[in-house]
């Protein structure tokens, strides 16, 4: 349920946070454009904005003392990022990157946020409610990725898609149209698509679920194992 929660209430900060939607911000802001691989921010960089996805896609990671890259989160129209510079964040401890051609975002600064957020109360309680419910999830992904096979990561990951972005169909089925491609997923889990691509074919031979592209329909996945 906290995952449902999430995405709306990221969908609904968007509209709130975004100085295109109120008269006094909106003549001086622009959207910037970044094209794929763009960095956006780096790692160590000063932390003193907050950005907000209008198109495209942007990949949130860091590096590993080995130098092995760990990818948080992949994130797409409507989402927001660079939330902890409002905690007090001085420096960012991972990178932001685009990973679509053409991506465009819309950044605020801490000043303007913190206006915005004294003008309006619901504003406040929804972007710390947001933070909370992040980093609950981050966490656990990253206990996931430590202690949890390829394959049970696989389906908790798909879990995860089933509370954001699933639709109970006429015949008890689930449809999934989610925004990742399998590369994408395999990042996300720490696996290669080909051993992802394996999984869900087992899956799919098992009679658990069907996929094509972004859509996944689950049939009687809350017995899988």
């Amino acid at each position: 349920m906290d995952n449902k929660i999430w995405y709306l209430e990221e969908v609904n900060l968007f509209k709130i946070i975004c100085p295109h939607y109120y008269a006094d911000y909106k003549e001086s802001h622009e959207f910037d454009s970044y094209s794929k691989k763009e960095f956006i921010y780096f790692t160590d960089e000063p932390s003193t904005k907050v950005y907000l996805i209008d198109k495209g896609k942007v990949k949130i990671a860091y590096y590993t003392e080995e130098g092995n890259e760990v990818v948080k989160a992949i994130l797409s129209k409507g989402e927001i990022f660079g939330e902890k510079t409002i905690l007090g964040e001085t420096k960012h401890n991972e990178f932001a990157q685009s990973i679509e051609k053409n991506t465009s975002i819309c950044s605020i600064s801490v000043s303007e946020l913190e206006s915005l957020m004294l003008e309006n109360r619901n504003l406040s309680l929804k972007l710390y409610k947001f933070i909370g419910l992040r980093m609950k999830r981050l966490e656990r992904r990253l206990e996931i990725l430590l202690f949890k096979d390829v394959r049970t990561r696989t389906i908790e990951f798909i879990q995860e898609l089933k509370d954001e972005y699933g639709k109970e169909l006429l015949n008890g089925e689930i449809l999934i149209k989610h925004p990742y491609s399998q590369k994408e997923i395999a990042t996300l889990i720490g696996t290669s698509r080909p051993s992802l691509n394996i999984i869900l074919n087992n899956l799919k031979e098992e009679g658990y679920l069907s996929f094509n592209g972004k859509e996944i329909i689950l049939k009687k996945f809350k017995s899988v194992r």
